[in-house]
């Protein structure tokens, strides 16, 4: 993988006290600046000839992100977050930050995934819940669901999409792209091919060019299964990490490497999945973004051991 940017954590605190500490009292975080935000909020869905095409997504970890028992910190995601957000908007501070993805006159919808073996987790969701209002959107018009998208989130002006990341029977890995499946009425309908075309759904009128954030949660993501609904805690690992970005493509490439090399770390070798060829197909076929790993810029914040990727 090329031109990756790294940061550590003591980078990025580098001025600071802590990042908590620079958020309470609205100092700025030096090292956020990694790149410009995208000019429109949805991924990019156009190239120009001989252009290449870049994207950029935040991989954030914490070792205190989740315990012992798999309880997941709210406090150490929310600044883990911050931190994420921080990096993309190029912003001093995370107020700056979520105030350049969200307005107060937004009606915020929030796509997460209630799949009942790993859902999103609800701390995350509250952290989410928070920052909305802290940019001013009043409680009422902050919506999340999963399965009620199409009718709870059609008329949102702003999406935050946020799932963890698994394997998968039909699609090789569960992440931010197939998260959009439910805003459609038929939702079967991409599952032809391995589910090549759940881009499409990113078409659809009720969320087409709403999307501000992509977050693949890598706290506790499943690396293995086999079978429909598969799910077995033996490959369920603390990663203890958020990839984030604007381009749910990349951000869902980066998760699918990271899962194939967690199998190859387990098993000694790749072992067979439903291949993931929806991300290529996202960016190759249907242009919603970047899938090539060589293409995506990585910051790299905070705890780095066995990182795999």
């Amino acid at each position: 993988m090329s031109k990756k940017e790294q940061i550590t954590r003591r980078d990025f605190l580098r001025g600071t006290a802590s990042a908590a500490l620079a958020a309470a009292v609205g100092l700025p975080l030096a090292s956020c600046r990694a790149g410009a935000a995208p000019k429109e909020w949805s991924a990019p869905t156009a190239r120009g000839v001989g252009e290449e095409v870049r994207s950029k997504v935040v991989l954030v970890r914490d070792q205190a992100a989740v315990g012992e028992d798999g309880t997941i910190n709210e406090e150490v995601v929310g600044r883990m977050l911050d931190e994420a957000v921080c990096a993309l908007t190029e912003k001093g501070t995370p107020a700056e930050a979520w105030a350049e993805l969200i307005k107060a006159e937004d009606l915020v919808g929030i796509k997460t995934n209630v799949w009942a073996n790993l859902p999103t987790p609800p701390e995350l969701e509250r952290v989410l819940r928070h920052r909305a209002t802290a940019a001013g959107v009043a409680n009422d018009r902050i919506r999340v669901t999963d399965r009620e998208a199409r009718r709870l989130l059609a008329d949102c002006t702003a999406l935050i999409n946020v799932r963890p990341a698994r394997s998968h029977h039909w699609s090789g890995m569960g992440g931010c792209i197939k998260n959009y499946i439910m805003f459609s009425d038929r939702p079967y309908q991409y599952h032809d091919n391995a589910c090549e075309s759940l881009a499409l759904a990113w078409e659809l009128p009720v969320c087409k060019g709403k999307t501000r954030l992509n977050i693949l949660a890598v706290l506790t993501p499943q690396f293995y299964g086999r079978g429909p609904h598969a799910f077995d805690p033996r490959y369920v690992w603390p990663y203890k990490g958020l990839i984030v970005g604007f381009d749910p493509v990349a951000c869902d490439a980066l998760g699918a490497e990271l899962l194939r090399a967690k199998r190859i770390a387990v098993f000694g070798e790749e072992q067979p999945l439903t291949p993931t060829t929806h991300i290529a197909a996202a960016d190759e076929k249907y242009g919603l973004g970047v899938a090539d790993l060589n293409r995506i810029d990585i910051i790299r914040l905070g705890w780095t051991e066995d990182s795999l990727i």
